[in-house]
């Protein structure tokens, strides 16, 4: 590069890091859980480590992976459609804040749940949402928040991402990028900075993007 000072961006993860869906995750699971007549809480534990396929396969592995996705599609759809959702305290005033050029939505859901979820809770729709159906590999793989970072034009040492589970912690870290990590009251392993919620980040994120980042790494 030149002698230019370069933008900054900040890769977002969406459920537990700017909008609250454990409650709801946890209900659809349950539903889909009782659909197969098999145990809630013993499903959900499994669904919190792995992708929905991998944990039909653990779960229910006499039954047909693909009419299981389906079912859970029409739940987490139902879900978006009817449930009760809340953005994380600052979320607004942070995406609000941002440039629209310099953020991205880096999530293993899928677009039209993400774009009903923001429009649910008032949160703006950035440009760039790399979703499950765009990438072959999900997080912990690089390749999604590289794939965002592509789509804005940054280099991945120009990216901040913002994550509240070991898996995306994981896929930023790999992907060469800053790792911050928000609502957790322990630090996942890894992350160059903890916040306990994601309102004690929301001025330390404006700074990075701005380019007053002189604590970033502190």
């Amino acid at each position: 590069m030149s002698g230019e000072l370069r933008g900054k961006y900040v890769l977002f993860d969406v459920d537990g890091t700017l909008i609250d869906a454990v409650s709801n995750q946890r209900r659809v699971w349950g539903t889909w859980a009782e659909r197969y007549g098999l145990v809630a809480e013993e499903v959900y534990r499994v669904a919190l480590r792995t992708r929905p396929m991998e944990t039909f396969a653990q779960v229910a592995a006499d039954h047909d992976p693909h009419e299981c996705l389906a079912t859970l599609h029409e739940l987490e759809d139902e879900d978006v459609r009817s449930g009760v959702y809340a953005a994380f305290d600052g979320a607004s005033e942070l995406l609000h804040g941002l440039p629209s050029e310099a953020w991205a939505l880096v999530t293993s859901n899928y677009e039209h749940r993400v774009r009903g979820r923001f429009v649910r809770t008032g949160l703006p729709v950035p440009g760039v949402i790399v979703d499950a159906a765009a990438v072959e590999e999900g997080k912990p793989s690089p390749v999604p928040y590289l794939q965002a970072a592509a789509q804005l034009g940054a280099e991945p040492e120009e990216c901040l991402v913002i994550e509240d589970a070991p898996s995306g912690v994981q896929a930023g870290l790999r992907a060469g990028m800053m790792v911050w990590g928000v609502n957790a009251a322990v630090a996942v392993e890894g992350v160059h900075r903890h916040f306990v919620s994601l309102r004690e980040a929301v001025p330390h994120i404006l700074a990075f993007v701005s380019g007053d980042h002189g604590d970033a790494a502190a």
